[in-house]
């Protein structure tokens, strides 16, 4: 027995480096995801820096280190054109709260029609309604304008926002049918047993489902919506019925000098009501994309 135990020598214990490397590794990863972070919100930073400082100053400091606050431009900004710049936030308002109201009743209607119902010809309409997502809107909008000039919508909100009753946006109609699909068709049938048609299986049964989608569609409708230049640029030649987007190009006069400052100002004030959706949404967001079958 003394024997064996001199001849059993023990094992020194040494720390793995395996795990070391791994933390190693993972530092390395997030210190560059955070600095390519820095790098994509540089702007918006510099935009928001800028909104503070005198517009001599601007131009000649590409930092973000502030040396003092001029809070004026925000006020300067606010009353700067024709009318204060929340008239055009309540402009912008109307158009994107028609947007959403459009998208969401048509687009989930017509969702439903491509998902559930069985008609002549369904694959070949929805292939059309695909295809449509690949027209450009500078190709549409020269027969459009015609047609709402004839109709006299010119310099009214009616060209955004009746298209959206229509279901033109073919990326919601898609992102809904992909999500309907996904749902059983015995909720359908069990509702049919019970002598429902499709009004009341689409109202009562598919539609309170659709709570992802449907979110998903009021933020990017929000988002593009008020976003939006080119369009509201075509439609919009009153002052009266600017947009946000459209008054902010009013800040920028090539005979005179551009007050920058300001027009900074009123572009953070803009961002606001984009950052608030997207921080209230983003849970429904993410869940919505991740479950209408886009993988």
């Amino acid at each position: 027995m003394t024997d064996l135990k001199e001849r059993v020598t023990p094992v020194p214990i040494t720390v793995e480096a395996a795990p070391v490397r791994r933390r190693g590794r993972s530092l390395a990863k997030h210190a560059g995801l955070g600095l390519l972070t820095l790098v994509m919100l540089y702007p918006v930073l510099w935009m928001v820096v800028s909104s503070l400082r005198p517009n001599n100053v601007i131009f000649r400091s590409p930092g973000l280190i502030l040396d003092g606050l001029e809070t004026r431009n925000y006020g300067e900004g606010w009353n700067a054109l024709a009318s204060p710049f929340g008239h055009y936030l309540v402009n912008s308002a109307i158009v994107v709260l028609g947007c959403i109201i459009g998208n969401l009743v048509s687009c989930s209607m017509a969702a439903y029609a491509f998902a559930r119902l069985d008609f002549t010809g369904r694959k070949l309409w929805f292939a059309v309604m695909l295809g449509t997502i690949m027209l450009p809107i500078h190709v549409l909008i020269v027969p459009q304008y015609i047609a709402f000039s004839n109709l006299g919508w010119i310099n009214t909100f009616l060209p955004l926002i009746v298209p959206k009753l229509l279901a033109t946006d073919a990326f919601f109609v898609f992102l809904m049918v992909q999500f309907i699909r996904g749902l059983p068709k015995e909720l359908d049938e069990a509702a049919r047993i019970d002598g429902a048609g499709h009004p009341r299986i689409f109202a009562q049964v598919i539609l309170p489902l659709m709570l992802p989608a449907l979110a998903t569609t009021t933020i990017f409708t929000f988002i593009w919506t008020w976003n939006d230049f080119f369009s509201q640029l075509i439609y919009l030649t009153d002052p009266d019925m600017y947009t946000v987007p459209v008054a902010l190009r009013s800040f920028v006069d090539a005979t005179v000098s551009t007050s920058w400052g300001s027009m900074f100002a009123m572009s953070v004030v803009s961002l606001l009501p984009i950052f608030l959706a997207f921080l209230i949404g983003q849970r429904y967001l993410v869940k919505g994309i991740a479950t209408t079958g886009i993988k």
